[in-house]
């Protein structure tokens, strides 16, 4: 099991759902994992943590420098920090939309930045963001949400043909899973008026009838952080149970 073996891999938004899952499955294939997030990271195998706030680039910058300095190098950059907010377009607040947006795109455009500043003189590496099916079709209950997540999708792209054409030989790939049995999804499920017609409402969405478990997207993630995925970058890859086939 050494298909990231030695690489140096940070992971935001480690300390629970897809991140930990990701933060644990690459510790098994041989990764030196660094786990960042605004809470305590509950990891049960070797990690190194730095504190990290996704939307504040001066700690992007001594973070990435603190872990090139501790490591080495950095190999692989999984953007994972986000969160959610269930409302529609007529109930979300400016405030609410501003937060929202910091986190999941900015804190993103931040983390391709710094990892492309520090991996481009030393030999490349692969950026990781999650996004979301949501990120792909309306959702109209999760309309901030949504958009931030758009967002991700085309900013990988355009890291991803800027990274190819300066011959950086880093690859940027985007992951979009549908909905997965995670701290996010169930405060979506706290806050709903009906919390038990939406868990059903959620696995019914999938052909497959059911939510996903994060190790199912952790794999994905692996796949394209490691060498196996070398000669895809600017891709987006749908983990959600045929959602988005139907």
């Amino acid at each position: 099991m050494s298909r990231v073996q030695d690489k140096v891999a940070l992971i935001t938004g480690g300390a629970s759902g897809i991140g930990h899952a990701t933060a644990q499955l690459f510790a098994e294939e041989g990764a030196k994992v660094v786990l960042t997030d605004l809470r305590a990271p509950q990891f049960q195998s070797t990690a190194a943590t730095y504190k990290l706030d996704v939307t504040n680039e001066n700690d992007w910058i001594t973070a990435t420098d603190a872990i090139v300095r501790d490591f080495g190098k950095i190999d692989i950059v999984v953007n994972s920090a986000g969160v959610s907010l269930l409302k529609d377009i007529e109930t979300t607040t400016l405030d609410e939309w501003r937060r929202l947006m910091a986190v999941n795109l900015d804190g993103t455009f931040l983390g391709c930045k710094h990892a492309i500043r520090v991996m481009k003189d030393r030999g490349g590496g692969s950026i990781v963001n999650m996004s979301s099916v949501a990120g792909i079709i309306g959702t109209s209950h999760l309309v901030a949400y949504s958009a931030s997540k758009g967002g991700v999708r085309l900013l990988t792209k355009s890291v991803a043909l800027h990274c190819a054409r300066k011959g950086y030989n880093i690859r940027c790939n985007s992951v979009h899973p549908s909905f997965a049995d995670t701290p996010m999804l169930q405060g979506m499920v706290n806050a709903a008026r009906n919390p038990e017609k939406l868990v059903a409402s959620f696995a019914a969405a999938s052909p497959l009838g059911r939510i996903a478990q994060p190790i199912e997207i952790a794999r994905t993630v692996l796949f394209l952080a490691s060498d196996e995925s070398s000669f895809t970058t600017g891709a987006e890859f749908v983990v959600d149970g045929g959602l988005t086939a139907a």
